[in-house]
Order: structure tokens, then C-alpha cells, then sequence
């Protein structure tokens, strides 16, 4: 093992660490030999952090903060973990010296498929930001066989496969199966009185299954702290392979089978129940688990360990803490339930009724039995409460747990926490003012609010080091360990060396998209042009379609008008539509639809391509979002929570073309109006249209020809041989009566998007809008939002190794 990582000692290392594992020289031996070597050279000189931080901590015991969530979209690690460690250009150079190419060694490493969107990211980044600031704060998730799943598109449609993102292994993770727990579905439930006269709930005749931990460490940036991403594992346990042991092992493979199984049938429904009870099961049993080898009580567990619930998958975590300490520690009800709620803390991230999470009780009850009893407890005493303690008997049909036949686990997670937070501004204000308003009325103290944040280290730094050398020599390197010096561009913004410099990376950037789009869709773009990017999650409320409709707008009007003129543009997409989301997958047949009729299109291709990048994920977003001009954040005002991508591309110098809704209402306000491009409703005006019924989309439709033009394409053949291929998409506007306003935020988008145009001409004041927005950016880095949650929520104190 490398104790003094120089170049001389990396060398002797690889060479012998070779020989150990594949008995073969370096020179000759595979390049997934060179991969996994490397891997198993660079973990280990991590567990000698790994090992410091957790002897350190053992000594010092300060609070741990454990963020449960259901994704962790980690991307590549390798490049993060070497520049995070200070030994990347170490281990370049000493594999220089054997021919090996780091960069395909790089590239070899596969997206871990832990993740899909911007949940999963914001957990990354947190992850990251919590070891780089020197925070005791550690990952929960599961150990996912396959990831979402990997996009293809064939024949202009999304196609489904498997994600085989550990077909060559994690070299990552450590197997921990000293530390296995059991997990327990169904069984029956048994009451006695114990010796002590107390009563005593067992449950029996459970399904056992075992929960294995693969342990992944977690680097800070110039710091020894290194944390812990815990992964679970399902595994057969020996006791339940004597009934039926087929069906035993084919439920237990399931449970880490994927992503987000299917909920629209039964069966998916329970076995996402049967996930999230798994990893929270496991890990709140870790967590008492170490807590008891530091101290000799359960008393303090608050005082020693934060548990953060990110949205509602995890929120079982709370009657199953209730449960551990109700049955296997004897705690009599309020004690256990102090402690319970003064541990957890529920991050909202969503004000669709949709998405916040509702339960069948009798699946809950079937799969969980003795939980479902801690939960009808929880409710039963806070109905008391609302009629006595509130004095709000009125509140008991509307913020119950238990109703219509359905368990609200967003109404669970916020009886059961002490801390309740939206994840920008205007995202807390809706809760607030709305969706959460009588909840707020009787506990205002839970509410707060912890605007998003992403890694600067991964998003600028690592991602973009034209933009990273560029800042370097202008600003210095105090930006990278403190984000809010990027304020100090400001005093450069119009210098005309910087700008110009800027445009020059900016150029390189879209050069290497450029090349990227040739080689994977097989479409030269122009790099000339305007680069405008929306990627993201494909959902109705993101507004895709806007863009899209807008595009087809364009193409009818350089059809028909000879005469028509606009500046180079490049519409690029990135998205993922869920696999029983027939209406986002119909959005991305059209644009694929789109383009190829637009590419091969002689008229229009000198005006415009499209291109949609399939599989998109955190590898392909390291690559697309610096290179953006134009970064498309154009949600219904009041839908987006608060978004993450809108910070990466400010980052990275794009301007927001938005609107004024999640985090890109921070970002206005930061970086200025003038330097982004806001357009359409605001969320209180689209929340009048909705309360007046005052919005008839036929009027707009049949009262206005071009827009009318554009929405009965959809029920030709102009952009698809198959009759009325794109009806969904056209009953999604008018027989829904245009849900998410996009036909009356079209035009105010068109003006939007002719003055990106006209600014976009003037090159040298575009510059100095760019380099504003990068300056402006350090309020969202990752670090700051940490910083934040320990401050307002969490209580801990940073570990020096």
C-alpha cells in the first residue's frame, strides 16, 4: 500500500499490485486489468483515510448525520476521487510512463446506476460537499442490480434496456457482511405480557431476508475526512429457504433488481414498498447499532445522529425507529417518540399532489404489520393532539395520516420530524402559503427553507478545466475550497482579455459537445451557433413542449416565408421519459421525429438542427451543460421545486432563459434580471388563472392561426408517416385544457427567445453577461446549502482528521 503517493512509488505499486492480481506485466495485461488495478491501488490508499476519519471520530464523537434517500446519482468517480485527493496528475504521469492512457482508463468506469434525476444528484453533491467541509455525514441507499435504465432510441422512439452499469464490478465498494441486518416482511403479530408485566409485541412467521452492506467511500476535497455511502444488498437469509424457497429467492432478488420498479400495477406498488422498508430498515438498525458501541444509551441518540429523509421514500424510517424502541429497548411511548422526532428531518421536493407519496393501508399492513400498528398509534395521538394541544379539531380530516383508505407519507414525515424544508424560495413559499399552508398554520417552527445546491468541484472544476484555468489565472484558486470567491470575476467582467479568453473556452466547449453529438447521433452541428440545451427529466410540467412546439413554429415559418431569417441555432435535448409515461415518450418521438425532418431539410438546416442525445445522464451532462449557451428552465411557474441544472449551466456560463420559478428565481435575483431571460406567468398569476377557471385553451386555439398551425401538426402527417401519431400530445393540450399553460406562454417565449438572439449578436456583451453569471454562481454551490442544514437543522461540529 502507497504511503507517500509520488510518481516513483505509484509505479513500483502498479506494476507489483498487476503481477498480485492477474500475474501479468502491466504493458501487456488488458485494459480492464489496468482499470481494476488501478481502482483497487487508489481504494486503498483511500481506506487509509477511510480508517483515520472513522478512529477520529471514535475519539472525538461528534454528531453523524445520515441522509437516507432512495437515489444517489454519483456519476464517474475515479477523476472526482483522484482530484479530490490531490494524486491525479501523480497517477497520469506514472501511467504515462507504461502507455496507458488515463483518459480510457476514465472512461471505462460506468455511471453507477443508483440514480435518475435531480433527487439523486442533489444527494451526490450533498455527499460530496459534506466530506469536502469536513462533516461526519453519510449515505443510505440501495445497492440497485441495474440502474433506471439505459435509453436507446430506435426508429425516432425511446427504447428500454437494462443498465448494466456492474458488468465489470464497482472497484469502489467494500462488501461489509459482518455488519449484515435482517429485514422482516409480513408474519403475524403476537402480544404477551413479559415478566415485568409490561406488554410485549412480537411479530411472527416473518419473511427474513438479509441486508448486506457494500460500503463506498466518499472523498473530500483537500481534507482526509473520508465518509460512507452505504449500499444494501439483498441476500437469502438460511432461515427462509425452507418454504418455498423459489419464490423466496425470486423475492429477494427483486428487491435490488432496479430503479423505481413500475407502480401502476400491484405488484409494482408492493415491491416499492418492499424497497423503501428495506434500506431504511437496515439502516436505522446500523445507526442504533454503532450508536450503542459509543454509548451506553439510546437517550442521546438525537443529540449524536441527524437522520435526513430526501422526499417521501424514505419516511419509514420513522416508525421503524418507533419500532426498534418500542420493542427491542422497552421505551414507553413519549420517550421514544421525543427521540424519534428530534432525530429526523424531511427535505420536501415537490408541490404535485402526484408525487408526494400515498400508500394503500392494507399493503402497508400486509408487508409491515407491526410498523402499520406504530403508525395508527402515531395517528390516533395526533388526532388527540389537533383537538387539544392545536385546538384545531377542524385540521383532522385534512392532515391525517391515515384516510381514504391510503397512508400520506408526506403527512407522516411531517407529524414524525422535527424539521420540514422546501428546497428553494419560492418552492418554501408555495408550501407554505398552499400545499402544506394548515400544517404550517399549527407547527410554523418545522418550516424552513434550504435553497438547492450542486459541487463546484464536479461541475466546474473537474468538468471544465478550460473554465478552471481560465479563473485560475484570473481570480486565483481561493474559489475551489471557498465558492463565494468567484465573486471576485466581477472586477473582470469587462475586460476585454477575459471575455475574450472566455469566448475561447466557451468555443472549446461546444467543440468537444460537437463531437460528441457526431459520434453518438451521427449529426454535424454547427459550432457556431447558438447552443440552446434543455435537459432534464421528460415531464409535462418541465415543458419540453413549449420548446418543442416553438421549434415547429420556426420550421413552418422558414417553410413558408422565403424571406425569413434567424441566427444559427442548435435545440439540444437530453432526457428520460418513464417507462409508462405514454405522453413524455410520445414528446420524445417528436423531437426525434423533428429532427430528422429539420437535419435533412436543405431550407431549414442552415438555420437550425436538432439533436436529442439519448441515455442522458451525469457523464454526458459533465460535457453538455459547459458547453451551453442557452440553459432552457422554462417549468410552469410554481411546479419546479428548484431544480439543479439551471446552476450548473449559470456555473458554466450559459444564460437562463427561465421562468420565474424554483431556483431560477434565485438565480434572477443573484446574477440580476438584465442578465438572464425570463419570460411568461408568474406562479401567483398562474395560481389566479387556476383559482378563477379563468383560462380556456380554445380560444387561444381557435383564435389564433399560427399557434393553431403549429398544434394541428400534431394530427398530420408532417412530421410522422403514422395518421394522428402525435394525438396524445395534442389531447394533453386540448382536452386537458392546456394543464401547464404552454399555449399561453408561447408568444411571451417566441419574444424570449428573439431577444437570446439579438443579444447573443453582440458577442463582446454576451461575454460580460456570461462572466457575471459565473461570478454570481458560488451562492450555489453545494457547500453553502451544507453549511445551511447544519446551521438550522442538523447541530453538528466539522472533524478534523
Amino acid at each position: 500500500m502507497i504511503k507517500d503517493f509520488t510518481k516513483e512509488n505509484f509505479i513500483q505499486e502498479y506494476e507489483d499490485k498487476m503481477v498480485e492480481l492477474f500475474g501479468t506485466s502491466v504493458e501487456i495485461a488488458h485494459p480492464t486489468e489496468q482499470y481494476f488495478v488501478l481502482g483497487e491501488i487508489v481504494r486503498e490508499y483511500v481506506s487509509q483515510h477511510w480508517k483515520e476519519s472513522k478512529d477520529a471520530n471514535h475519539l472525538e464523537q461528534k454528531k453523524q448525520i445520515y441522509y437516507f434517500s432512495m437515489e444517489f446519482l454519483m456519476g464517474r468517480l475515479f477523476t472526482n476521487n483522484l482530484m479530490n485527493l490531490g494524486i491525479y496528475d501523480v497517477v497520469k504521469d506514472g501511467l504515462d510512463e507504461f502507455g496507458v492512457d488515463i483518459n480510457q482508463i476514465e472512461e471505462m468506469e460506468s455511471d453507477a446506476g443508483l440514480g435518475n434525476g435531480g433527487l439523486g444528484r442533489l444527494a451526490a453533491c450533498f455527499l460530496d460537499s459534506l466530506a469536502s467541509t469536513n462533516y461526519i455525514g453519510h449515505g443510505n441507499c440501495i445497492r440497485y442490480e441495474y440502474g433506471f435504465f439505459k435509453q436507446l432510441i430506435v426508429d425516432n422512439k425511446q427504447k428500454e434496456v437494462p443498465d448494466l452499469w456492474m458488468k465489470l464490478g464497482n472497484v469502489w465498494e467494500v462488501k461489509k457482511p459482518k455488519h449484515t441486518v435482517q429485514v422482516s416482511y409480513g408474519g403475524k403479530i403476537h402480544q404477551y405480557i413479559n415478566g415485568n408485566g409490561k406488554v410485549k409485541i412480537e411479530v411472527r412467521d416473518a419473511q427474513v431476508i438479509n441486508a448486506v452492506p457494500y460500503d463506498v467511500p466518499i472523498v473530500g476535497y483537500e481534507t482526509k475526512l473520508t465518509n460512507t455511502l452505504r449500499l444494501w444488498s439483498a441476500e437469502p437469509a438460511e432461515e427462509g429457504l425452507y418454504k418455498d424457497h423459489e419464490q423466496y429467492i425470486k423475492d429477494v432478488r427483486e428487491i435490488c433488481n432496479s430503479l423505481y420498479p413500475d407502480d401502476s400495477t400491484q405488484e409494482g406498488k408492493l415491491l416499492r414498498i418492499k424497497q423503501q422498508y428495506f434500506f431504511v430498515s437496515a439502516g436505522v438498525h446500523t445507526i442504533i447499532r454503532q450508536h450503542l458501541r459509543n454509548y451506553p444509551t439510546l437517550d442521546n441518540l438525537a443529540d449524536k445522529v441527524a437522520i435526513q429523509l430526501n422526499d417521501t421514500h424514505p419516511v419509514l424510517a420513522i416508525p421503524e425507529l418507533m419500532r426498534i424502541l418500542l420493542d427491542d429497548y422497552e421505551y414507553e411511548w413519549d420517550k421514544a417518540w421525543e427521540i424519534t422526532v428530534n432525530t429526523m428531518a424531511y427535505t420536501n421536493h415537490t408541490v404535485l399532489a402526484e408525487a408526494l407519496e400515498k400508500w394503500p393501508i392494507d399493503y402497508i399492513q400486509g408487508l409491515v404489520p407491526r410498523v402499520y400498528m406504530i403508525i395508527q398509534e402515531i395517528q390516533k395521538r395526533f388526532e388527540y393532539d389537533m383537538q387539544h394541544k392545536y385546538n384545531h379539531p377542524d385540521f383532522v380530516s385534512k392532515l391525517s395520516i391515515l384516510k381514504d383508505g391510503q397512508i400520506h407519507m408526506a403527512h407522516l414525515a411531517i407529524v414524525g420530524s422535527h424539521s420540514v424544508n422546501g428546497v428553494a424560495s419560492l418552492h418554501t413559499k408555495i408550501l407554505i402559503e398552499d400545499v402544506m399552508k394548515d400544517f404550517y398554520s399549527i407547527m410554523p417552527d418545522k418550516f424552513n427553507n434550504k435553497t438547492n445546491g450542486i459541487t463546484h468541484r464536479r461541475w466546474l472544476m473537474y468538468s471544465n478545466p478550460q473554465l478552471t484555468k481560465l479563473l485560475d489565472e484570473t481570480i486565483g484558486d481561493s474559489w475551489k475550497k471557498h465558492p463565494e470567491d468567484l465573486s471576485k470575476l466581477m472586477e473582470y467582467v469587462n475586460d476585454k482579455e477575459v471575455k475574450d479568453s472566455f469566448l475561447q473556452v466557451k468555443q472549446r466547449r461546444k467543440e468537444i459537445l460537437a463531437a460528441y453529438i457526431k459520434k453518438v447521433c451521427n449529426v454535424d452541428v454547427d459550432v457556431h451557433s447558438i447552443f440552446d440545451v434543455q435537459a432534464k427529466r421528460l415531464h409535462a410540467y418541465k415543458r419540453q413542449l413549449l420548446n418543442v412546439l416553438h421549434i415547429i413554429y420556426l420550421y413552418q415559418k422558414i417553410k413558408e416565408d422565403k424571406n425569413y431569417t434567424m441566427y444559427p441555432r442548435t435545440f439540444i435535448f437530453a432526457a428520460k421519459a418513464a417507462p409508462s409515461y405514454v405522453f413524455a415518450r410520445k414528446v420524445i418521438k417528436l423531437i426525434n421525429c423533428l429532427a430528422e425532418k429539420i437535419n435533412n431539410d436543405p431550407d431549414v438546416s442552415k438555420y437550425m438542427k436538432v439533436v436529442f442525445i439519448p441515455n442522458y445522464g451525469v457523464s454526458i451532462a459533465e460535457i453538455l451543460m459547459n458547453a451551453a449557451d442557452v440553459s432552457e428552465q422554462i417549468s410552469t411557474a410554481g411546479k419546479e421545486a428548484s431544480g439543479t441544472g439551471n446552476m450548473k449551466f449559470m456555473m458554466n456560463g450559459a444564460l437562463t432563459l427561465g421562468t420565474l420559478d424554483g431556483a431560477n428565481v434565485e438565480i434572477a435575483e443573484k446574477v440580476g434580471m438584465e442578465n438572464t431571460e425570463i419570460f411568461g406567468l408568474r406562479a401567483e398569476e398562474v395560481a389566479q388563472l387556476k383559482y378563477e377557471n379563468d383560462y380556456d385553451v380554445w380560444d387561444i386555439y381557435n383564435n389564433d392561426p399560427e399557434i393553431k398551425k403549429v398544434v394541428d401538426s400534431l394530427m398530420s402527417d408532417e412530421f410522422s408517416d403514422i395518421d394522428k401519431d402525435f394525438a396524445t400530445i395534442y389531447e394533453e393540450i386540448l382536452n386537458k385544457n392546456d394543464e401547464y399553460l404552454v399555449l399561453k406562454d408561447f408568444w411571451a417565449y417566441h419574444a424570449a427567445q428573439r431577444d437570446v438572439e439579438r443579444r447573443y449578436e453582440n458577442r463582446s456583451e454576451w461575454a460580460t453577461m456570461c462572466l457575471k453569471n459565473i461570478a454570481c454562481s458560488g451562492y450555489f454551490s453545494s457547500d453553502r446549502t451544507i453549511e445551511e442544514y447544519v446551521r438550522d437543522i442538523w447541530h453538528a461540529e466539522k472533524l478534523d482528521v
